[in-house]
């Protein structure tokens, strides 16, 4: 099969995460219930990403993802893996939204590959699109978790930039090109000496890598934290835009923003299905500014789709898809 070629202009791309499809939920509950162990559960889930692969492959999605139909959550999937965690109880996010908040006891290790599988899978059905690396960050680890392990804040988060690191060598060893950090955390603490801690942590885990560099920060005031990110050791910054009307526009112009941008054209939190020429109008807004050409921009959604109908999700990066083919003809 002829390798395929991402496009020089407005390449398209996910966040991370999709809908749970079949039969993804009921392995995830068998898997709690300790009725699976790890090779079996990764094998199990395979039906439910190739129906995620093939949904980014039928909407023309450039860089995928393997959906994360492994990850009951960002935190919870990796504090299963990683030695010092335990997994706690229940805890309220938001409305009637929930997760097993988990618990640090002990030193962090790396001891096993803890993505390595499913990012396989999806790379050997992709039709060579790339397939992203998505990783929980070490600040948005340390933050969404109980520590009764470090009396230092600052040594818990480089302790798990290492398990990260550890990880994402498995990948370069299998060829990856993109490797994403996700770290929402960091919008809710917008301070100087949290983005300086992040930086560091993003050193340990993106030193000599040369894959391209992914960050992905979403939600809350961005740009707050943005005049203290802006040297970070990454390619590119992924972020949030459409759910917050674009506000992050003009402070990209005020701190001549240079590096790429994963630009969020679709809002995961909204059941209307952005169409075509909205979107189009949306990347307007962008170049406009002419702080950076349209082979630095990525099109992509705000953050993870996985709270939208399957449905919802399939049309919206459809139109996203087609926004970003007119968006190339016209800049």
């Amino acid at each position: 099969m002829e390798e395929f070629k991402v496009p020089k202009k407005f390449p398209t791309t996910v966040v991370g995460s999709y809908p749970k499809l079949d039969p993804a939920p009921e392995i995830l509950r068998k898997l709690r219930k300790k009725e699976l162990d790890e090779k079996d559960f990764h094998e199990l889930v395979r039906p439910a990403i190739k129906k995620v692969v093939d949904d980014y492959l039928w909407a023309g999605i450039d860089i995928i993802s393997d959906g994360e139909q492994s990850r009951e959550d960002m935190v919870v999937y990796f504090a299963e893996r990683i030695k010092g965690y335990t997994v706690g109880d229940w805890v309220r996010i938001f409305d009637n939204t929930y997760f097993r908040r988990p618990v640090i006891f002990d030193k962090v290790e790396w001891t096993s590959p803890m993505t390595i599988e499913d990012w396989e899978y999806a790379r050997s059905i992709s039709k060579k699109r790339p397939v992203k690396a998505i990783l929980t960050g070490p600040y948005t680890m340390v933050e969404w978790s109980f520590d009764l392990y470090y009396k230092d804040r600052k040594e818990a988060v480089l302790d798990i930039a290492k398990v990260i690191r550890k990880e994402v060598e498995e990948y370069l060893r299998r060829g990856v090109k993109y490797v994403q950090v996700d770290e929402p955390a960091l919008s809710t603490r917008p301070w100087r000496e949290d983005a300086e801690l992040v930086k560091e942590a993003l050193e340990i885990i993106f030193r000599g890598v040369q894959a391209k560099r992914v960050i992905h920060i979403c939600f809350g005031r961005l740009e707050r934290i943005l005049p203290y990110i802006l040297d970070y050791p990454v390619d590119q910054f992924d972020l949030e835009f459409k759910n917050s009307d674009f506000r992050l526009l003009s402070y990209l112009k005020e701190y001549s923003f240079d590096k790429e941008l994963g630009y969020g054209v679709i809002d995961v939190h909204s059941l209307q299905i952005e169409n075509i020429d909205e979107i189009v109008k949306d990347i307007e807004k962008l170049m406009k500014l002419d702080i950076i050409g349209p082979e630095k921009i990525y099109i992509d959604p705000d953050c993870g789709l996985k709270r939208l109908p399957r449905e919802i999700a399939r049309a919206k990066l459809r139109n996203m898809v087609e926004a970003a083919k007119i968006a190339r003809e016209r800049w």
